[in-house]
């Protein structure tokens, strides 16, 4: 099928973005284009305008700042994927990459895309949760900093408005030497994830957990932090944890039903999975001396 008619915008700088937005109705925003385009050329989408913001070059690349590692939103996923500083300071994004697409659709498809699209089943918005992102994001306000915890508002649904479109995304890495993991299922690799999961720990010099993350994606209609759980897992010796918890809380999910699977079994490979990505962050966790 081909898309509906549309008037295509190609601007160059945010200020002329930002003017479009303003002025325009039923637009949209083209990025990398791997989720818009199918869902246009289906008729899932119609929008009158589409903005092509791929000559904005300053909307990509990584920095590191005062306040965290700021990674553009059009930076492809294949450079979020080589990029040593996010490989060094946030290992856990490099692992949930490694899984997302294949070679010809991550040197097209953005994290800022990704995290404005919002799949239930896309690693990029889900790692940003595990990792307490912040999105920048600019409008006719001006600019506002949106928590990961405030950014999803349902299937497919985030907290960017009609005029604003998003600038980057913000980390603060953890300290070196955490743990991290991942895990998902998927029918084929490189398909959308059935569901998934992710942790990241600390430990003192005692070797107690100090600080926990724990998320299922995929499962929900989006993103799921397990706070019970990663409360529970704080002041636990790593040699003798309790994972029960952790699967239990996973499991308790209100999780979603299609054609391909039932809730009963996404709540059930939620389970497998948290207790797959927390073994793995186990492991790779760097004892202090």
């Amino acid at each position: 099928m081909k898309a509906p008619p549309f008037q295509y915008h190609r601007p160059q700088t945010r200020e002329e973005l930002s003017a479009l937005l303003s002025s325009l109705e039923n637009a949209k925003i083209l990025a990398g284009g791997q989720s818009l385009m199918p869902m246009m050329n289906l008729r899932v989408l119609a929008p009158e305008h589409l903005i092509d913001i791929n000559r904005i070059s300053d909307l990509a690349g990584i920095r590191e700042t005062a306040d965290g590692i700021e990674i553009g939103a059009m930076t492809r996923q294949a450079d979020v994927l080589s990029s040593d500083i996010v490989k060094a300071r946030i290992p856990l994004l490099i692992r949930a990459l490694e899984h997302v697409g294949h070679i010809q659709t991550r040197a097209r498809g953005t994290i800022g895309g990704s995290c404005c699209h919002l799949d239930p089943s896309a690693e990029q918005p889900a790692m940003c949760a595990a990792l307490d992102a912040e999105l920048i994001v600019t409008g006719p306000e001006g600019r506002r900093i949106v928590p990961i915890s405030e950014w999803f508002e349902g299937l497919l649904q985030s907290a960017l408005g009609e005029q604003e479109f998003l600038e980057a995304i913000r980390i603060k890495p953890w300290a070196k030497g955490h743990g991290y993991g991942f895990a998902e299922y998927a029918r084929r690799h490189g398909d959308f994830a059935v569901a998934g999961g992710a942790a990241m720990i600390k430990a003192g010099n005692d070797g107690r957990i100090t600080r926990a993350a724990l998320l299922s994606f995929g499962v929900e209609a989006s993103p799921r932090r397990l706070s019970d759980a990663e409360v529970a897992l704080i002041g636990q010796p790593i040699d003798k944890l309790d994972i029960e918890p952790v699967v239990t809380e996973a499991r308790a999910l209100d999780a979603m039903e299609d054609v391909h699977v039932t809730a009963g079994y996404r709540r059930h490979l939620a389970g497998v999975l948290i207790r797959r990505a927390l073994h793995e962050a186990c492991t790779t966790l760097e004892r202090q001396p």
